[in-house]
């Protein structure tokens, strides 16, 4: 299993970093999202969505569980933030999502991880040390499915330079 580490240097490097995985995205993929509040999550979701052609501002579903985007695939948004236990996100029904028709790109993934496919891309959010700024994003592949999509990724030369050598990208 590979997988791939790389320093985002800004909210819009990570939203770079989305796009791109939003782009590759296929039917019934599914990206689980972990990392202290305030590392980036939503804005890597804001980033997949716009490489999903997704028009709408994707906004952090905390209160609502789950929202719903519209774009070349459907997007589910699922944030686990507000739920204590496995049984309250069991009782979600949340398979027709994992196994449908769109993405699902889970917040707070570990607090379900027990319950998510197990074929997934387990992205981990990390502040930096010394940095405002600067955050550490690992993407573990757990299946063959996301060892491809990690080899997609480290062979697309054009936005990795960016995030390694601290340019500031956008989308």
């Amino acid at each position: 299993m590979q997988f791939l580490t790389l320093n985002s240097h800004s909210p819009q490097q990570t939203q770079l970093l989305g796009s791109y995985l939003g782009k590759l995205a296929r039917k019934a993929d599914v990206f689980l999202l972990t990392g202290e509040l305030g590392t980036g999550k939503t804005c890597l979701v804001q980033g997949i969505a716009h490489g999903l052609n997704v028009e709408e501002y994707a906004f952090s579903p905390s209160f609502v569980i789950l929202r719903q985007y519209h774009g070349r695939l459907p997007l589910y948004h699922i944030d686990f933030y507000r739920l204590d236990s496995i049984d309250e996100i069991a009782d979600l029904g949340l398979e027709d999502y994992f196994h449908g028709d769109g993405v699902c790109v889970v917040e707070w993934a570990e607090k379900g991880l027990q319950i998510v496919p197990h074929d997934n891309l387990l992205i981990s959010m990390h502040y930096v040390p010394i940095s405002q700024t600067e955050r550490s994003i690992r993407l573990k592949p757990h299946g063959d499915r996301y060892d491809e999509l990690i080899k997609q990724l480290k062979k697309e030369s054009e936005y990795w330079p960016k995030m390694r050598s601290g340019k500031r990208g956008a989308i």
